[in-house]
């Protein structure tokens, strides 16, 4: 395969051209990290953290040359963010019913008593 850039061969095992370091592998995968940062914030901390350290990791491993790991990090950032969403509105819906619940007992039992 030759380089777009230079025209230079660049060899099989490589997808970067070593003369003009252009990286042939395409665009990369997305990152993520916007949204890893808003679950991290506004949602579920816990699941936030691992979608940053993979959303972070993207960009550094395609700039390095490992495609195929910054794929797996792409997902496995998509991964930790679509799960702690998930798990995040399950928690804050039950939170939201049970005290929606409480509240009607309360007034209900409130009401009553005189």
């Amino acid at each position: 395969m030759n380089c777009d850039k230079c025209g230079m061969e660049i060899p099989e095992e490589s997808k970067i051209c070593p003369t003009c370091n252009v990286n042939e592998g395409g665009a990369p995968p997305p990152t993520y990290l916007v949204w890893a940062i808003l679950l991290t914030i506004f949602c579920c901390l816990p699941f936030g953290i691992p979608a940053i350290v993979y959303a972070s990791q993207v960009n550094s491993k395609w700039a390095a040359g490992n495609f195929d790991g910054a794929r797996e990090s792409s997902r496995k950032a998509k991964f930790w963010f679509l799960l702690g969403l998930c798990i995040g509105l399950i928690i804050n819906l039950t939170i939201l019913i049970l005290q929606f619940t409480v509240g009607l007992f309360a007034y209900n039992s409130a009401g009553s008593v005189g």
